[in-house]
């Protein structure tokens, strides 16, 4: 379990992150969401450490996170970030590799294990392919989907990853999402896509200039008439076979209908 409580973050004299608290639970895909430049990305690395708070605090299955070792910060939180790293010379495969560091000792070599490990992760994501290419030469959903086999190859008990679908075809969007959905990890994820939050977070956070509007299930937090002052857009929402579907239109387009009607 990942908890926040106030946590605050600024840039010079900028709040972008301001007393914010959530909360993700074991078993449970947490998305954070809201309009560009709402705190999402902050948010999530003051989660995982790359930002320290200077209000509040970050506790990770009852530690906090500012006290634990960096080794067993790293077995405990998988990261994936937009950032891709891009001018490394290491093949894809090697880059998974690295995933087993955080359990090897330092001396420890590489054995056939970690090898087996790092290829069942890549094979998970559909990357099996793309093992023996160099990370540099590999386009923007290849390299999306090698970092992700990199987490997991790290087997951490947490899982958080920033906008994990951007470059990626509509296909492997739904395919790394249902398989985070799948981990029985604690995960957290920012997602642009709200249509994709709906269907494979249980819980929510909506961020908005820094702070949580509101947080609860997928359910609750995806009300139109919750999400329709923050993003600035007409907001229908349809339920078909047990799942959410949002709907958009341009707010003049929707005043002009309700006026109709």
């Amino acid at each position: 379990m990942i908890e926040a409580t106030g946590v605050s973050w600024r840039y010079g004299a900028n709040p972008v992150i301001d007393g914010v608290s959530v909360a993700a639970r074991p078993g449970r895909v947490l998305g954070l969401i809201g309009p560009n430049g709402s705190g999402k990305t902050t948010l999530l690395r003051l989660l995982y450490g790359a930002l320290r708070s200077g209000t509040g605090q970050v506790m990770v299955d009852g530690d906090e996170l500012s006290a634990l070792p960096s080794r067993e910060a790293a077995r405990r939180l998988a990261v994936v970030v937009q950032e891709t790293g891009g001018e490394t010379a290491l093949t894809a495969a090697e880059l998974v590799l690295l995933g087993r560091g955080p359990h090897l000792s330092t001396f420890q070599r590489i054995g056939r294990a970690e090898h087996e490990i790092a290829a069942r992760c890549l094979t998970r994501v559909g990357a099996a392919h793309l093992g023996a290419r160099a990370f540099a030469q590999l386009s923007g959903g290849e390299r999306q989907r090698v970092l992700i086999a990199r987490a997991l190859a790290q087997q951490a008990t947490h899982l958080l990853l920033d906008e994990p679908t951007n470059h990626l075809d509509i296909r492997y969007q739904h395919e790394i999402l249902h398989l985070v959905r799948n981990l029985n990890t604690c995960s957290i994820v920012v997602l642009h896509d709200l249509n994709l939050a709906a269907r494979y977070c249980d819980d929510l956070v909506l961020l908005d200039r820094g702070g949580a509007v509101v947080a609860g299930t997928t359910e609750e937090v995806l009300d139109p008439e919750v999400l329709e002052p923050i993003y600035g857009i007409g907001i229908r929402r349809l339920e078909l076979d047990g799942a959410i579907h949002l709907l958009f239109q341009p707010v003049d387009q929707t005043t002009d209908e309700r006026s109709a009607a």
